[in-house]
């Protein structure tokens, strides 16, 4: 299929990394096939105590005096499958279907188009001998997706370029010059099992069927998280019913809104049908709340076995405290109109009768921001002594309206297409932020094709948008190379 797809450079590239397994943290092998890959190439490699790989191309015959320019992506995906899906992110390649309107889509899986299509366009440019540019090195960094290990971990001496290409954004069209910051707030408590109690039998409850999304571009969009719908339900049972919690789990990515939750509880015996109609009622009721955004929620119940059971105690903490816990969108920006300001993605919670963690993921275009809301919710647990840690911390990416590089960008995108474009900030986390803090005066842009749906099923990549990305990047690199 990707034979058939314009430019066949850009989509054999993508081919490549569908096949090889790269989640975040095990990027080795793939890491491996390119650096093996573009020493076949004779382009000079280097691998950096992150793991980054950097791979050198020199400028084209007459253009040596140009400026380095360095072309940034991230080699991991975001690994998010549906619940009955068997896929195997270890060894799976990723299956990709082509629909009529264009898009190519991974259906019960990420697609990995973020940012496997930005990777893909770099190995294209060090591959194609007739392209124009100066001095090029390209930046593949590792672990963007899980805490941004790569970038921060990059020294501030590996790269001799001064400008920079970021091709980790999802909207064609429109040139990136800003994004939010952030950090994870990691809370962990040890729990005090009880035995089940005599006369119960155990329901698995299930919330299945939301849309997902990435946790920093859907923030907005009003999207259910299946964590927090699931307690507002178990808090609900719970004042109805004596309810005993043995088991919650939900989310499996820190930068992924929630699609699934599940909870097993305790009830005495013969409350099923009860149960049944409560679950029926909050189907319903949370349909109709989040109507035309969430037409897929599924509520349900099954018998299922549990040995042990949360201590009355804890059960009210983790469910107070859950239900508590802010998510979402905390302040829209005063500077720039339209775009959140600070957020936080209640991203993942496992607890079972011995324990549990749950994780935050807060972003804000303002590093005091997003302190100030992880103190917050450090705040909320401290009040039954519960542990919340901080960590990864990254800055934001402050815009600079001045940039010659988004000039040069903007011009060449009128060139070449005939309309003006945008210019974003955007409120996702790119590492555009961490390496211009590394590199201080690097004159920094992103842009790079449609995707809809990153971080969630079904994430898909409007084909016709990465012919016209690559497009734009050849006559960007040719430009400058002229200039």
């Amino acid at each position: 299929m990707f034979n058939d797809l314009q430019p066949p450079a850009v989509w054999a590239h993508f081919d490549t990394l569908c096949r090889i397994p790269r989640q975040s943290k095990q990027e080795d092998a793939l890491r491996a096939h390119l650096q093996h890959w573009a020493t076949n190439q004779g382009l000079a490699t280097q691998v950096d105590l992150a793991g980054n790989l950097i791979v050198r191309k020199p400028a084209s015959t007459g253009c040596e005096r140009a400026p380095g320019i360095v072309l940034q992506g991230h080699l991991d995906m975001v690994c998010q499958k549906n619940s009955d899906s068997m896929h195997d992110f270890s060894r799976d390649p990723i299956r990709a279907v082509l629909l009529d309107d264009g898009f190519l889509v991974a259906e019960d899986t990420t697609l990995g188009a973020d940012n496997g299509i930005g990777v893909a366009l770099i190995l294209a440019v060090l591959e194609d001998t007739a392209l124009l540019h100066g001095p090029i090195e390209a930046l593949f960094t590792v672990d963007e997706e899980a805490g941004m290990g790569g970038a921060l971990g990059l020294a501030s001496d590996v790269l001799q370029g001064r400008l920079m290409l970021n091709l980790d954004t999802e909207e064609w069209g429109e040139f990136y010059l800003g994004c939010a910051g952030g950090m994870d707030v990691n809370v962990a408590r040890p729990g005090s099992a009880r035995a089940l109690p005599d006369g119960h039998e155990c329901w698995r409850i299930s919330l299945r069927g939301l849309r997902g999304g990435h946790s920093g571009i859907n923030i907005h969009e009003g999207r259910g998280n299946a964590i927090k719908l699931l307690v507002r339900v178990l808090q609900d049972l719970a004042r109805h019913h004596p309810v005993r919690l043995a088991e919650l789990k939900g989310g499996t990515a820190r930068n992924a809104l929630p699609r699934e939750a599940h909870a097993v509880i305790a009830l005495p015996t013969g409350l099923g049908a009860p149960l049944a109609d409560a679950l029926a009622h909050w189907q319903a009721l949370l349909t109709q709340e989040l109507a035309g955004v969430e037409p897929g929620l599924s509520l349900n119940s099954q018998p299922t076995s549990a040995a042990q059971v949360l201590s009355p105690v804890e059960q009210t903490v983790w469910l107070n405290s859950l239900h508590a816990a802010p998510h979402g969108v905390r302040r829209m920006s005063q500077c720039v109109p339209g775009v959140v300001e600070t957020s936080n993605n209640l991203g993942m919670v496992e607890l079972q009768a011995t324990g549990g963690s749950c994780n935050f993921m807060v972003r804000s275009l303002l590093d005091s921001g997003s302190q100030a809301l992880a103190d917050e919710i450090a705040s909320l647990w401290a009040l039954s002594d519960t542990a919340a840690e901080t960590s990864g911390q990254y800055p934001g990416w402050t815009p600079n309206p001045d940039s010659a590089l988004l000039k040069r960008c903007q011009q060449v995108y009128q060139r070449e297409f005939g309309t003006s474009s945008t210019v974003q900030v955007i409120h996702a986390g790119l590492e555009c932020g961490i390496i211009a803090a590394k590199y201080p005066g690097m004159d920094i842009v992103s842009f790079g094709p449609t995707i809809r749906g990153a971080h969630a099923p079904g994430e898909s990549v409007d084909v016709a948008s990465v012919e016209r990305t690559w497009q734009l990047l050849s006559a960007i690199l040719a430009a400058h190379a002229c200039a």
